[in-house]
This record gives structure tokens, C-alpha cells and sequence, in this order.
């Protein structure tokens, strides 16, 4: 495939997603990457929204030691657009922001959303974007879970590895991916499929036993030994377990963060089309949305307007869990029970 070729077939992909995002005439675009990293990206998403009659600003930040996506998972919520004011600003007056950089759980995301941008977040490789493309029917089922956990006032998940663990809800943001995004200030991640909440201050308490097999972000791992995390009061008082179990205390401790031990987001996987797999480029983005799986965070909240800005963040999705909110089934051992969130039959 020549150069050429390459790029349109980018451009021509992002310019589908940005149809979903309502870009077009009258819209305020803003590409926004740092240094040399993910230029490409830029070129292809200017010339889509520009295709698509847009007004449009490819803004590069300089790069000041920039760290690579997988680097900024690691240390989440922390980037060099804040040591730029006026380029805030710029991203603070557009419509939508096309984020190349990976912003997410920062201060400078927040202030964009609360200013009406709305933000789209792309740096997954080409492959994984294609394949997790956002397709008719996922939004409708994201948003139905959403709606659950929005009425919710309890969620339980347990499995056979010994996980027992119940979270109180209510009155937190509810995070619905489904890859796009065309409200105001709204942020979206290509690629999505999940819904997740935050529970209520001190409001969990249990156990969860990850199994082998189970996936650590962001070190892309996938666990060999089961690992313990005892839960009191939203907190994680103790991680019991072998090998996996002290490499895991040892990150968490390496940021010497109290913070870090906080009980995050809460939710499940609806996308279909994701693969249970560690291997594949990016930042994981399968495994979190994997169709059926039960997501476990622990560490910041500032993405449900929580002040938890801790850079240590733990997403562990779990498969054959089964999970409940208030007394509906929702996964019975990694399987979607309600109709209305099932995928499609192909």
C-alpha cells in the first residue's frame, strides 16, 4: 500500500467517526497532539473535519519530554498542555477537541468539558480503531446501561474465585463509551463499549479475587496467580496473593500515594467485538470494553467529578463474573443477561 493510499484510507475512517460527532459547517475543531507523536493522526483529522466543512486548527504542542500513551496510562492525568494557557483556551472555545494526546483524568480535560468543548479521544493503532470502529446499536445499549446505574442504588459482583463485594450508588457520574460523541461537553473514547459509575463516598465494602487470566492496566498484564484486594469503607486495606499480588503492591506503593488505594469506577463491557487479549497494540482499550467482563478500577475520580486526582490508576477487567444492580441480573458469569444490552445476533 503506497503512502498515499495509507492516508486516505485514515482519513476516510476518521471522517465516518466524525459524521457520528456531528462535525460539519459552523463547527470549531481543534486537533491538538504533542511534539512529533501521533502527527499522522493530526493530518488525517484535519482533513476530515475539513472535508466535512468544519473550521479547523491542528494545534502541536511542544513535545517538553512528552511520554508515549502507554507512559501517560502509567501516570494518568498528567500532561504539558498545562504549562500552556493560551492553547487551553483555544480548546476551552472550540466545539470539540479531537485529543490525540491522551488527557483523560486531567484538570485540563475537566475545564474543557465544564466550558461546553466536547472531546474525542484517539490514539489507539490504526488496527484496533478499525476493527472497534463504532457501529449502529452500540449507543443504545451503553445508554441503557447507563440509565441503570443512574437509578441504581446498589451494585454487587461476585465469582467463583471467592470475589463478594457491594458498592452503594448514587448520585455520581455515569461514564457511557460508545466511541463518539456529539453533546456538549461530553468526552468520548474511540474505541468504547462500557458503562461505569463511582460509588457513593465510603460506600464499598467486600473482597474481590481476581483470577489468573484476569488483565492488569496499564501494565497490560495478564495475572498467573490470583490476587486478593480486601475492601473496607472504599478503601483497599490489604492485596493478598503471591507473586502477582506483591508486584501489584509494589506499583501501587511506588507512587507513594495514599490516594492510590481508593475504590474508582465500577462497571461493565458491551462491546462484542473486542478480544480478550494483552497482545495487542495500544493501551487496552479490548480488554476494558470486552463484552461481559466486570471492570474494577481503583485510584482517581476526577472523571466523576470526584477530587481524587491520584496519578496511580488501576483498571482490571475480570471475565466469568457475575454481577447485579439493585436485584437485576446483569452478567451471569460473564454472560449479558438483559435483552436490551445484548449485541445483535450477526
Amino acid at each position: 500500500m503506497t503512502q498515499a493510499k495509507a492516508d486516505d484510507a485514515l482519513v476516510n475512517l476518521f471522517r465516518g467517526n466524525f459524521e457520528r460527532c456531528k462535525i460539519g459547517p459552523g463547527q470549531r475543531v481543534v486537533v491538538l497532539t504533542e511534539g512529533d507523536q501521533l502527527r499522522d493522526y493530526a493530518a488525517a483529522s484535519v482533513a476530515a473535519a475539513t472535508a466535512l466543512g468544519a473550521q479547523v486548527e491542528d494545534l502541536n504542542i511542544p513535545a517538553e519530554g512528552a511520554a508515549d500513551t502507554n507512559a501517560r496510562m502509567a501516570n494518568i492525568g498528567q500532561n504539558n498542555l498545562s504549562k500552556h494557557p493560551a492553547a487551553i483556551e483555544k480548546c476551552k472555545a472550540a466545539d470539540i477537541v479531537i485529543d490525540h494526546m491522551l488527557l483523560l483524568f486531567s484538570p485540563e480535560q475537566i475545564a474543557m468539558q465544564e466550558a461546553g468543548t466536547r472531546i474525542l479521544l484517539i490514539v489507539e493503532p490504526i488496527e484496533i480503531l478499525q476493527r472497534l470502529e463504532p457501529q449502529d446499536g452500540l449507543r443504545t445499549r451503553v445508554e441503557a446501561g447507563a440509565r441503570r446505574l443512574a437509578t441504581g442504588r446498589t451494585l454487587r459482583f461476585v465469582n467463583s474465585a471467592g470475589t463478594d463485594v457491594t458498592y452503594k450508588l448514587g448520585g455520581r457520574s455515569i461514564l457511557d463509551e460508545y466511541g463518539y460523541t456529539d453533546q456538549p461537553g461530553r468526552w468520548d473514547h474511540w474505541p468504547g463499549g462500557f458503562v461505569a459509575t463511582m460509588p457513593v463516598p465510603e460506600g464499598v465494602n467486600g473482597r474481590v479475587v481476581m483470577a489468573a487470566g484476569d488483565i492488569v492496566f496499564p501494565q497490560k498484564e495478564a495475572l498467573k496467580t490470583p490476587v486478593e484486594f480486601v475492601i473496607e469503607n472504599g478503601w483497599v486495606t490489604a492485596i493478598h496473593g503471591t507473586e502477582d499480588a506483591a508486584a501489584l503492591r509494589e506499583f501501587m506503593e511506588s507512587y507513594d500515594d495514599p490516594r492510590a488505594y481508593a475504590v474508582s469506577h465500577i462497571g461493565w463491557g458491551l462491546n462484542e467485538r473486542c478480544e480478550w487479549n494483552v497482545d495487542l497494540p495500544g493501551i487496552g482499550m479490548d480488554g476494558r470494553a470486552y463484552c461481559g467482563n466486570v471492570l474494577f478500577s481503583l485510584g482517581p475520580d476526577t472523571e466523576f467529578g470526584g477530587d481524587n486526582d491520584t496519578a496511580c490508576h488501576l483498571d482490571l477487567p475480570m471475565r466469568d463474573c457475575t454481577l447485579w444492580v439493585d436485584d437485576e441480573l446483569i452478567v451471569d458469569n460473564g454472560k449479558i443477561v438483559p435483552r436490551d444490552l445484548q449485541p445483535v445476533a450477526a
